[in-house]
């Protein structure tokens, strides 16, 4: 499982770089391989300074070892040995009318001192984060969610949704990180259902990611924006920042396995702004984009 798994989302990562690539036709993707000392490691890929994507990372990652004992605590186990990989990926446009954008498909084993596999689960998901609001762009996104969704027993497009925009919340802030999208965790075999299902879900839900994000760049990515429109992006981009550093557990799980700080942190965009206290004005499209994001919208049927 692990073997089909791993070398799908090194396919898929040659996949998502090349498309990214030709989409900005100026900066391309530089590749950086790591290595874990604990056991493993992974490719990152970043492109900055381009003339649609200002930063983005596509990084596969395939860490194995004892389990940290931050870790044990975390998922009540014992000493055991644990084997992860998975593609993450976050993309950060140039243009405030363009969403960022987030991915990540992973798989996780754990296995006693004999090697025995004790416990294993896929998990993942995708989201958007407008800075502008379009109606039609989040509609298409969560329709190919849900298309995939649709495909598949295990997969209930309605929860998944519900688990993204509970889980990528700022609760201090009371408003979610964007409009959502899919979130599925501890996605395990059961009477009903077996590994190989998850794992066909996985890959299919992995494929679909270019069809449900590059048709909103290409339509958006040529809108002419003005300087006070790119500070508005840079004042939500810290709203991202917060969420990434306070809540996310993908974070935490990395800084918690020794994992490499630059491949984690590269989901930080280049350039934000934190201003005190600051409010839209009423009536405006920046302030409208904040009342989605206080009460999540059901975007297909």
């Amino acid at each position: 499982m692990k073997t089909q798994f791993y070398n799908f989302i090194k396919e898929l990562q040659d996949t998502i770089t090349s498309r990214l690539e030709k989409i900005d036709a100026k900066a391309s993707f530089q590749e950086d391989q790591w290595h874990r000392e604990e056991g493993g490691g992974g490719f990152t890929r970043v492109i900055e300074n381009g003339s649609v994507f200002e930063k983005g990372g596509v990084n596969i990652s395939e860490v194995y070892g004892a389990l940290p004992v931050a870790m044990q605590s975390y998922f009540k186990v014992g000493d055991v040995d644990f084997y992860a990989t998975g593609l993450s990926l976050v993309i950060h446009p140039v243009n405030p009318f363009v969403p960022t954008v987030h991915a990540n498909f992973r798989y996780f084993e754990m296995y006693d001192k004999q090697g025995v596999v004790i416990d294993s689960w896929f998990g993942g998901g995708l989201d958007l984060t407008p800075y502008y609001l379009f109606e039609e762009d989040a509609t298409h996104f969560h329709q190919v969610c849900k298309t995939v969704c649709d495909r598949h027993d295990v997969a209930d497009y309605t929860t998944f949704k519900d688990i993204c925009d509970q889980y990528f919340y700022n609760s201090h802030r009371g408003e979610g990180r964007g409009i959502g999208g899919l979130f599925y965790d501890y996605c395990k075999a059961s009477e009903e259902y077996s590994m190989e299902d998850w794992l066909v879900f996985q890959k299919d839900m992995a494929s679909h990611f270019l069809d449900a994000y590059v048709p909103i760049v290409e339509k958006r990515k040529n809108i002419e924006y003005t300087k006070e429109q790119r500070d508005w992006q840079e004042i939500r981009r810290g709203r991202y920042v917060e969420f990434n550093l306070v809540h996310d557990k993908g974070t935490l799980f990395g800084l918690k396995t020794n994992g490499r700080i630059e491949s984690i942190l590269m989901s930080l965009p280049p350039n934000v702004q934190w201003r005190y206290d600051y409010h839209p004005e009423p009536s405006t499209p920046e302030a409208a984009l904040i009342e989605v994001l206080k009460q999540p919208k059901d975007w297909v049927k």
